[in-house]
């Protein structure tokens, strides 16, 4: 039975000079999302020299909100001052996972 329904893509473009500080933010925040009972899965990346990303897994929508109301979510919009963009978040179904 596939728990995994629901999920969170999220594409962060980084002002230059910036990289390290959030691939830094991003190592730190894997205590807190662990700390998440409803967030199955949850992975930081770099898709490029200043592109990172963040990809989350949840049974349902409630586990999602749940995670979007947490403390990564909040302190992704305390940093304006890191991101070319704002952070593009978009949230996804899950169809099938291994």
């Amino acid at each position: 039975m596939n728990t995994v329904k629901k999920a969170l893509l999220v594409r962060l473009e980084v002002k230059p000079g910036h990289e390290q500080t959030v691939a830094d933010f991003l190592r730190g925040a894997l205590p807190i999302v662990q700390a998440e009972p409803a967030t199955f899965t949850w992975y930081a990346l770099q898709l490029g020299p200043a592109t990172f990303g963040i990809f989350d897994t949840f049974p349902d929508d409630e586990g999602r909100k749940a995670h979007l109301a947490g403390q990564v979510a909040a302190a992704l919009g305390t940093h304006a001052d890191l991101w070319a963009s704002p952070p593009a978040i978009e949230m996804v179904d899950v169809l099938a996972n291994k």
